[in-house]
């Protein structure tokens, strides 16, 4: 069952969402290779975040894929080869891993942004189609795989994120809107993830501390 599969990180979530938008739009190279995956991994265009992952970290997170059946080792050829099987693990249709490849490879976007981002993978026929799966894949009965998040100040539309690599952390604005651009490696996304752990920490520690002294000092 879906509800059983340990939360995926942001590369593996990325290479799953490689797997399915190339074997979509380059069906003739499909099964990827290694070297493949890492390219479009690292792709500047239509990612969000970008980053920069080596090949022995993209060859881990497939590793960790296959161990969950998620991706299958293609036989024959010199090289091996990589194809996906998130559908049928977690016995979604094609509709619905199209719309989770592109939150896996773009982040988290608005129903109109889903249906133009996953034209090349699945055409939905309007709006409503898109609104129709992601409220079946937040109503799953062996698990929400997406949810809708609040509407942000001065937005039209609300934004669906992807559940596979756990609870949202912040609903972030869309990167576009967020400085220069420049890649971040999965090491810094790593460390930024340990960094706020520890700030979140420290301010649970001072918040008892400011507690106590108000208690020893008479204080409301």
């Amino acid at each position: 069952m879906a509800s059983a599969l340990p939360a995926l990180s942001l590369l593996e979530t990325r290479v799953l969402g490689v797997l399915v938008e190339k074997q979509h739009t380059v069906s003739d190279s499909y099964p990827l290779t290694l070297n493949a995956l890492v390219s479009g991994s690292n792709q500047k265009t239509a990612r969000d975040p970008v980053i920069e992952a080596s090949e022995a970290e993209v060859q881990e997170a497939i590793d960790h894929l296959r161990s969950l059946s998620m991706v299958v080792e293609s036989s024959g050829g010199r090289v091996m080869r990589y194809a996906q099987n998130a559908g049928k693990v977690l016995a979604i249709p094609p509709q619905s891993v199209a719309l989770l490849a592109v939150m896996f490879l773009r982040g988290p976007q608005t129903a109109g942004e889903l249906r133009i981002n996953s034209d090349r993978l699945h055409k939905f026929g309007d709006i409503l189609a898109v609104e129709g799966f992601l409220n079946e894949l937040a109503e799953r009965r062996d698990g929400a795989l997406v949810r809708e998040l609040a509407k942000q100040p001065g937005a039209r539309e609300t934004r669906w994120v992807h559940l596979l690599s756990g609870e949202p952390m912040v609903a972030a604005a869309p990167a576009a809107a967020a400085g220069d651009g420049d890649a971040v490696t999965v090491s810094e996304l790593a460390a930024m993830k340990a960094n706020i752990a520890d700030l979140q920490v420290q301010v649970g520690a001072l918040t008892e501390t400011v507690a106590r002294l108000c208690k020893e000092l008479g204080l409301s």
